[in-house]
This record gives structure tokens, sequence and C-alpha cells, in this order.
């Protein structure tokens, strides 16, 4: 059932259900989450078993600030820490080298463990209340099923669980897709999964250069590559994010061509671009719904989920997208839209 993120009742209430090995869900500024006691093996895994994730699939740690590191990590980089005080609460996780023998559930046993701390007001009263009876920090990757579109709204999370799931409200996430992963464990910061900070931006916070995945293989050795491969990272499988209907990724000058030779088809189809796209015949057997993409990527990627989750209750058959431009500001929107159209392939 869904309750008011800001009553104190709610918030004491789901506390003491996570002290007691629950699940809730949870408002965060990026998407909602689905969380445990990240240091109770046995909660974590009713998470993997409600969202049916993969229990080899690494979650991240929500902590209430930066204080409940010692709790998870030990040795963490001059880089890291400024990464912190700076980003803070915010959509940011750092994969970082984990205490011995912890969070063996929440980090799919892993020597590593990705932590964040979020900035959304229920999320950090939610953490605080917990921190204040002995929880550390919360597991909470996205409020869905696995592999499917994450939610942006308490709704959203009741249509993926229903009336069994407690679920704090906190309105819309603001940021609305999931935090910039970094990791922090190969001697350089890497972006594993980018959001909505940039690689300039990382890296005049870090202090120094922050690297793409790719800049970074590009300076080893094939022996040497071989011997840094990244940590597993929560929402880096080729294929995620999906909704029901096939997406397909188009470039304007292919959407407006494929759209104009499907005009003897019969399809219901949803279409999201920044200029729009109309049918030319009421003979045309095209059931079309299109909306406006916005042309700000922070707006986009609010609206992004969202949106897709819109097409998936319409009913649509397929969903067309207009691919955003090749910048950093769009690197994350691109990144979910890639994952949501893999087919296996390629993204379509």
């Amino acid at each position: 059932m869904i309750f008011p993120g800001q009553n104190s009742e709610a918030l004491k209430k789901a506390a003491h259900l996570i002290c007691s090995g629950e699940l809730v869900g949870l408002p965060t500024e990026t998407v909602y989450g689905l969380c445990a006691d990240a240091l109770s093996d046995q909660a974590v895994s009713k998470i993997y078993s409600l969202k049916g994730r993969p229990s080899n699939h690494p979650l991240i740690a929500h902590l209430f600030s930066k204080e409940e590191i010692k709790h998870f990590a030990i040795d963490v980089p001059d880089y890291a820490n400024n990464l912190i005080d700076r980003l803070w609460p915010g959509p940011l996780t750092l994969i970082l080298k984990k205490i011995d023998g912890i969070a063996m559930g929440c980090t799919a046993n892993a020597k590593s463990i990705a932590l964040r701390c979020p900035a959304h007001p229920v999320a950090q009263a939610l953490l605080g209340e917990c921190r204040d009876l002995g929880v550390w920090g919360l597991a909470a990757p996205s409020a869905n099923r696995f592999g499917r579109v994450s939610p942006t709204t308490a709704q959203h999370v009741h249509e993926e669980f229903g009336d069994s799931l407690f679920i704090l409200d906190g309105g819309p996430c603001e940021v609305g897709i999931e935090s910039t992963i970094v990791d922090c464990t190969r001697g350089q910061p890497i972006v594993l999964r980018p959001g909505v900070l940039t690689i300039q931006e990382l890296s005049l916070c870090a202090g120094q250069q922050v690297l793409s995945e790719q800049d970074f293989s590009r300076l080893l050795s094939p022996l040497e590559i071989k011997a840094a491969q990244a940590p597993s990272a929560s929402g880096t499988l080729e294929s995620h994010y999906a909704p029901k209907a096939l997406v397909r990724l188009l470039s304007r000058e292919d959407l407006l061509l494929s759209f104009s030779s499907a005009v003897t088809v019969s399809i219901k189809l949803g279409i999201w671009s920044q200029e729009k796209v109309t049918s030319k015949s009421e003979s045309e057997r095209i059931s079309l719904f299109w909306r406006q993409m916005p042309e700000d990527p922070q707006v986009c990627a609010k609206a992004l989920f969202a949106q897709l989750r819109e097409f998936d209750t319409i009913g649509v058959e397929e969903i067309w997208v207009e691919k955003p431009q090749n910048t950093q500001e769009w690197a994350g929107i691109n990144d979910r839209l890639q994952r949501a159209a893999y087919t296996g392939t390629e993204p379509r």
C-alpha cells in the first residue's frame, strides 16, 4: 500500500519493517527503490526473489551520509573522497573496496561494493530512522520486475508489486534515471554507467580526469585489460529498462522515412520525438500516439521512464524514439534507450 513519505508514523513503520527483515518501496531523486537492510543477506535475498533478479547482479547500498562508509568500505581513494564531498547527497554511486565478509548478498559475493547517498528528503528521513535503529545502509535497486522500466512514482511501484508492499510516496522523481556509477577500485575513476552527471563535471569534482570504460581500455595493453576487468555493476546489462512494446531507436530522418513507408500497415504506434509526427490521411491504418520529447536533457531524463510506461499503458505495439544528441549531457538517456531497444544484436 502507498503511504505519505512525509508522515512521521509512516516513516517509523517503514524503518521497523526494514529492521524486521522486510522490504519497503522508497523514493529517491533518481528512481524509486525496493529497499532492505544492506547488511542482512536474508533480507536482501527477498529483493532478488521479488524482483526476479539474478543473484549474481550486485545491488547499491544507500547511506544516510558519508559517515556510514566505514561500515562497508575501506581504502577510499582521495579522488573518491573529493567526489563524495562535492556530489553527495546526489545521483552518484561509487564502487569501493569492500570490508571482507560483509554484505555478501548485496554485493553478489564481490570484493567491491557500490555506495550512494540519495538526496531525496524521504530517502534521507528513512535512512536516518534506520540508522538510529542500527541499520547502516539500505540495498535499494529500482522497484520493478527485473529488466523492466524503472519506476518514477509511487503508483508505478504499486503497479509492479500491488498492496503487499509498503510504499512511501515522495512524489515524482526529480532526476528520473538511475545514478551515475563511478568505479574507484582500479586506480583511476572510471564511469561504468552514465547518468545526469557528465564526465566533465565528475572530473572537476574529483580533482583528476574521470574516464569512460572505453578510454580507460585504450590506456592498457591486452594483458592489462584482462587483469583490470570492471567490477559488476547495476543496470549495465545490454538489455534493460525495457517496456512490453518493442522499442526502435531512430534518427529523425529514419523515423520519418519508416513512418512514411508504414502507412499501409495496421499498427498501434507510440512515437517520442522532438518534432511532431502526424498521420496524413484518414485512411491510414496506423493508430498513432505522438508525445513530444523535451529538448532539455535533464527534463527529458525526468520524463523518460514515465513516458515508456505510458506507452505500455496505452497498449502500443511498437515505440519509436528519436535518437538524442550524442553528447555528454545526453549520455545517460542514450544509455537507457539503447538498453531498452536492445534485441540481442544491436538497438533497433
